[in-house]
């Protein structure tokens, strides 16, 4: 871990963190509202979680490629890690439409969970480089046949999702930093920008009409709907907040990410390195609430707006770290814990998703009428464990929430200490 850009893994695990916290809060119903994404418009520090990962994604991109060369055997490493995470991101989506030989219950959850072993070790496994790709290619193949198929118990399935959206920027922007000088990065993260502002704006939404950013009514919903009817986020079924559209600028984010990371590489001082980060990092907010007045700054159509001001934030908060650790040294002791879960982003971004699927599969008697039926472990075990200690449910449903990240920063601290780093 030597040659590791302190600030950045700290920054990384500051926001694996935060993503713990607010994706697995006691109770949904009782939830502090920095720990909700805004309604529509606007922007809560939860909202502020997922763009911060994709930047990072940018950065990492450059500082882990000694060599600005697209050759047979990196296109093969790129594709890999592509397919690799997009499968991660869709099996999560799979885990609970897994059905087979009419089990049920505990029978079915053992199932599930083996296939989910299967899946570890064959999307997280070390062995030949052409074998992993052959084998990601095949389980994403596989998947695809299951959801588009005919087969009911996937026909509802959700293809897009968070793991789904990170590949594909990571797909994108590493082939352009390859190809590209950075004059064209910055230039083709401007046209994206800017296109989708006007195709949000001005294009005639089909069925509906006027251009609009309403929810459910807008171009991206609707294209949404039209190329992956009944394969959306089942809370909306109609649009979906990692579609297909708001991808585009989301490769913005990752864009932005790719020249801080060159800017990070180059010969420049580390003081002047913290300056330039904070100016353009605060120019980027300044812009971004600029444009909120015409676009308005919104995390599900990832408009525009949001990539400026969101990325904003995340170089100011770099510069920061990277003046008080990698240019002042301050990094005694606080800095371990944001590291313990900087170095292993993927292990929790995947099991966070399975771990709540499998309890909530674990059925118990209900503790207070054994007559009701059984409940979920995972509800069982806030509602009976945790919440009776608190007398304000904000509270109690925060306390869940800490509880579960510090198990996992038990299980990652081992990692840490054995130096085990899980990648894909």
């Amino acid at each position: 871990m030597k040659d590791r850009l302190l600030s950045l893994d700290v920054l990384r695990g500051l926001t694996i963190m935060l993503m713990t916290i607010v994706n697995n809060p006691g109770d949904w119903g009782s939830v502090y509202a920095p720990f909700l994404h805004a309604e529509w418009h606007g922007c809560t520090p939860t909202d502020l979680v997922f763009p911060t990962f994709l930047f990072i994604v940018g950065i990492t991109t450059v500082l882990a490629t000694p060599r600005k060369v697209l050759d047979r055997v990196t296109w093969q490493k790129i594709l890999t890690r592509f397919l690799r995470i997009f499968c991660l991101g869709l099996f999560l989506n799979f885990f609970s439409k897994i059905h087979l030989l009419g089990l049920e219950g505990s029978s079915l959850l053992i199932v599930r969970l083996f296939i989910t072993a299967l899946v570890v070790v064959a999307l997280f496994g070390e062995y030949a480089r052409q074998r992993q790709l052959y084998v990601a290619l095949g389980i994403f193949v596989l998947m695809l046949i299951l959801a588009f198929g005919g087969f009911e118990d996937y026909a509802n399935v959700r293809i897009p999702g968070v793991l789904q959206r990170i590949a594909v920027v990571y797909l994108v922007v590493s082939l352009l930093y390859l190809t590209t000088s950075t004059s064209v990065q910055a230039m083709v993260g401007i046209v994206i920008l800017l296109l989708y502002w006007a195709l949000m704006t001005l294009v005639p939404v089909p069925e509906v009409g006027a251009a609009n950013v309403a929810k459910g009514t807008n171009l991206a919903a609707w294209l949404d709907y039209a190329l992956l009817p009944n394969h959306l986020w089942v809370t909306s079924k109609t649009w979906d907040p990692e579609g297909i559209l708001s991808t585009l600028p989301a490769i913005g984010t990752g864009i932005a990410g790719l020249l801080t990371g060159t800017l990070l590489r180059s010969t420049l001082t580390k003081e002047k390195k913290v300056w330039y980060m904070l100016m353009i990092g605060m120019t980027g907010i300044g812009l971004g609430l600029l444009w909120n007045v015409i676009f308005p700054i919104n995390k599900a159509l990832w408009t525009s707006s949001y990539v400026l001001y969101a990325a904003g934030i995340a170089l100011v908060l770099l510069a920061g770290l990277y003046l008080v650790i990698d240019y002042k040294q301050w990094t005694k002791g606080w800095i371990v814990p944001f590291l313990i879960f900087g170095v292993n982003p993927m292990v929790v971004f995947y099991f966070s998703g399975i771990i709540p699927r499998a309890l909530n599969g674990i059925k118990v008697p209900h503790p207070i009428d054994p007559a009701h039926d059984p409940i979920g472990l995972q509800s069982y075990l806030y509602t009976y464990q945790i919440a009776p200690y608190f007398s304000e449910p904000k509270v109690a449903s925060l306390a869940g929430a800490l509880i579960y990240l510090a198990i996992w920063l038990v299980i990652l601290s081992v990692f840490y200490r054995k130096r085990m780093i899980f990648k894909v």
